[in-house]
């Protein structure tokens, strides 16, 4: 089966961002826009996995989950693999603390290698985003990436990881079922704060 693994953002972020991509859909109907309800971050691609690998894969993931904490994000910007005059996909990109999320992806990653599932861009830089829209041919995307490139979104927080399962059909869309998740660690309550004193200091001799 077709495997990968990601974090899933909140609805209310996701309609926010399909409210602003939603009139360039139509300015452009030669891309092959992705589905709002399909939309996830993905942090590693596992490709075809066989069963035994697959229940291998479980324990691990659930590991790798419980020693991250939730991960606080925002969709930021836009841009395009490999470049924006020859793109073969246009994404969202994602601020917020990355190099967390990375690391959450890193751990992923390497459960994966252990359970004999190895990502096949293992080694690649991790550069997280949302994927918009996939190109049939490459095309120039320059001023999708221009008409997106400020756009900041609300913050939101990844409090899980997914295992998900990819069917590809006769259809356009792929068809993705989520067949486990994992929550992330909570952060753990700020402490008290200390104010500082107030008032005259009497000193003894």
């Amino acid at each position: 089966m077709r495997l990968f693994v990601a974090i899933a953002p909140p609805p209310a972020v996701l309609d926010e961002l399909d409210a602003l991509v939603e009139p360039l859909r139509a300015s452009r109907l030669d891309l092959r826009w992705t589905s709002r309800e399909a939309w996830h971050v993905t942090l590693a691609f596992l490709g075809q996995v066989d069963e035994t690998a697959a229940a291998r894969l479980l324990p691990r993931l659930e590991r790798a989950a419980g020693r991250h904490q939730q991960v606080r994000l925002a969709f930021s910007g836009a841009g395009a693999f490999p470049s924006a005059a020859r793109a073969n996909v246009l994404w969202s990109g994602l601020a917020g603390d990355r190099r967390a999320l990375a690391r959450l992806a890193e751990s992923v990653a390497a459960g994966a290698s252990r359970a004999g599932a190895p990502p096949p861009d293992k080694g690649r830089r991790f550069q997280p985003h949302l994927t918009l829209a996939r190109c049939r041919m490459p095309a120039d995307v320059t001023e999708l990436v221009a008409a997106l490139r400020g756009y900041q979104g609300q913050p939101w927080t990844a409090d899980r990881v997914h295992l998900v399962r990819s069917r590809l059909g006769a259809t356009e869309h792929p068809r993705y079922t989520s067949l486990a998740s994992w929550p992330l660690r909570t952060p753990p309550p700020a402490g008290p704060t200390t104010e500082p004193a107030t008032g005259p200091v009497t000193t003894t001799d």
